[in-house]
């Protein structure tokens, strides 16, 4: 090893799960670092031009998540166009109302995270790739990082997974779930035709939207290219062939456009392959399909379903822990929820959520010199509260 830092937390992956739980973490005293493979923080929201922040409302008018993931919403809007809609909230019960979300600056979005982490004091490792955990008598120490300055490891008495992937949990032997995806491609481009209106319209948010570009399948298959295989997500040749297909459509669908290129044309390119569910965990609990509405006794928060108004979902804390690795907490779209509800959880909002309370049940970890697998539901929940965010849909 060339090099070697000690923290008490280390939180692997910067997309808004990373960034809510080395904020949740560093705010509260811990010595915290975030290590990131990119240069950019925010993840398929910033890198992958994912940039629409999906509601933290039931659809009717009801707020069902707080804290950092609410605090990320606004900082997504902070030096760019979009605003939250006004009226949102209220409307008689059942009546879909606008809900609680924005359309962003992928860009603007990484200044203002940059501008938070740094004002949280988190130890920030950008251009530098989490290779393996260190696994010791069954716990996760820390992990063996890459970067321009050689191999290194981060020692850690609690490590928080936030690699969108299940990439620690898997390589320290924790059971694994993985799952196929549908082709999609989110992209910027210009069209002088849609730009013309948006400037027209005097409205920043019109210019933003008018450049978003979206091509293959939605969550559920459809507009998937006929004849064409789903992609393996966590297989280093499957993510290269994802890539340059999503590339190909896009190439193909300029080919078919009657505009002339200088009038249409691509802007720019996601940095990283848009995956929707690669690998999750194992956890010592699960959250599968149909639980919406259930009460769930070590709930740590809640969410709503982007998807359509109504639903409301409780998120177990044993859904954080995976199986059989001590010293380890998952965060994202890598929690154990499985089926429907892995589409639920896996947006910014809900991986926001579950950061933070990954990042709760780090610090109460180290401060009791033990594993969060040790930590009770009951304790994490204490903490949820003094920060006013919900966990119960009693609560609301």
């Amino acid at each position: 090893m060339k090099f070697n830092q000690e923290y008490d937390i280390v939180v692997a992956g910067a997309g808004v799960a990373g960034v809510a739980a080395a904020l949740e973490a560093a705010r509260s005293g811990f010595r915290t670092a975030l290590i990131e493979k990119t240069v950019l923080f925010g993840g398929l929201a910033t890198t992958g031009l994912v940039n629409v922040y999906l509601p933290l409302c039931d659809g009717h008018g009801r707020q069902v998540i707080y804290g950092i993931a609410e605090e990320l919403l606004h900082l997504s809007l902070r030096y760019g166009p979009g605003s939250v809609p006004a009226g949102w909230q209220g409307g008689p019960p059942g009546a879909r109302t606008q809900r609680y979300l924005a359309r962003f600056s992928p860009a603007a979005f990484v200044l203002a995270l940059d501008e938070a982490l740094q004002a949280a004091g988190v130890e920030l490792w950008l251009d530098t790739l989490a290779c393996l955990p260190v696994v010791a008598s069954g716990r996760v120490t820390g992990v063996e990082v890459e970067n321009k300055s050689g191999r290194g490891l981060l020692s850690a008495q609690c490590v928080i997974d936030a690699t969108g992937d299940a990439d620690l949990a898997y390589r320290a032997g924790a059971p694994c779930v993985e799952q196929d995806n549908w082709m999609t491609l989110w992209s910027h481009q210009i069209s002088k035709e849609k730009l013309a209106a948006a400037l027209a319209s005097g409205n920043g948010g019109d210019l933003l939207n008018a450049t978003c570009l979206r091509l293959g399948a939605n969550d559920s298959g459809a507009g998937h290219p006929a004849g064409m295989e789903k992609f393996h997500g966590v297989e280093g040749h499957q993510v290269t062939h994802f890539v340059l297909e999503g590339r190909r459509m896009l190439r193909e669908y300029y080919r078919q456009q009657p505009a002339a290129r200088s009038e249409l044309f691509s802007l720019t390119l996601p940095a990283m392959a848009q995956f929707r569910t690669t690998r999750r965990i194992e956890g010592l609990e699960a959250l599968t399909d149909g639980q919406f509405g259930q009460h769930r006794a070590t709930s740590i928060g809640l969410t709503g379903d982007w998807r359509k108004p109504g639903p409301v979902w409780e998120i177990p804390y044993g859904a954080l822990l995976p199986r059989g690795v001590g010293g380890l907490l998952a965060a994202g779209r890598c929690i154990d929820a499985g089926g429907d509800a892995w589409q639920v959880t896996r947006v910014i909002p809900p991986a926001a959520l579950t950061g933070q309370a990954a990042g709760v049940a780090a610090g109460l970890a180290v401060r009791s010199n033990t594993t969060p697998d040790q930590i009770t539901a009951v304790a994490v929940q204490a903490e949820m509260q003094k920060r006013s965010i919900p966990y119960h849909m009693a609560d609301l």
